[in-house]
């Protein structure tokens, strides 16, 4: 005596995806689901704004992006301003004079002579 047949499960279909989110976390206000993303293809624009702090951000987008995308170009936008800010210190350039460097400077500033001339007379 053999067993009884399995009765076969109809196979499933391919399963769908959880849409990706609109409503993110804002960088400035630390705000959850503050901030809303609009994507105009038509006109290739990506705009994002925070409800809270009024926060705006542009960027191009193309038929393959999406609202994560805009996002993603706002952090980094927002990482390399911090960046740039944090490498390069504010300084502040002081004039120091000096007796006779006017004049050296005029002279060689002689708009009949030419540059290679000038560095021949620094030299010699």
């Amino acid at each position: 005596m053999g067993k009884r047949k399995k009765s076969s499960s109809k196979p499933m279909g391919p399963r769908k995806a959880d849409p990706l989110p609109t409503t993110f976390t804002c960088l400035f206000c630390n705000h959850e689901k503050s901030v809303n993303v609009k994507l105009d293809r038509k006109a290739g624009v990506g705009q994002l704004d925070c409800r809270v702090c009024g926060q705006k951000f542009q960027c191009a987008v193309n038929y393959l992006s999406a609202a994560v995308d805009v996002y993603g170009e706002w952090v980094d936008a927002a990482d390399a301003v911090a960046k740039q800010d944090t490498s390069e210190p504010r300084t502040y350039e002081s004039v120091v004079h000096t007796p006779g460097f006017e004049k050296r400077q005029r002279g060689l500033k002689d708009p009949g002579r030419d540059v290679d001339e000038d560095v021949d007379a620094l030299e010699g």
